[in-house]
């Protein structure tokens, strides 16, 4: 089976190129479902949709808050309380 596939508009549409590609379509935000490719290209739509979940389930491992002022107070003043080393 080959890895180019005809896009909706008729052009041929390799998957290593559109693969190469996702980087930047994903860095810009845009919505990937409105790639023609992805429409021709079930391959490709998986890997798209296993990076879109890898994303999602990445973003749960970001802290939610920056820590309270009062536990940069509380280093503050522990380092202070700590000779200093020269």
């Amino acid at each position: 089976m080959s890895n180019v596939r005809k896009a909706a508009n008729g052009s041929s549409v390799d998957c290593a190129v559109f693969q190469d590609q996702l980087p930047s379509l994903f860095e810009s935000g845009e919505d990937l479902n409105t790639q023609a490719h992805l429409k021709t290209c079930e391959n490709c739509s998986a890997l798209v949709r296993d990076l879109e979940y890898i994303a999602q389930q990445a973003k749960l491992l970001l802290p939610i808050h920056d820590p309270s002022p009062e536990v940069w107070e509380n280093i503050q003043v522990a380092l202070k309380k700590e000779p200093s080393r020269k």
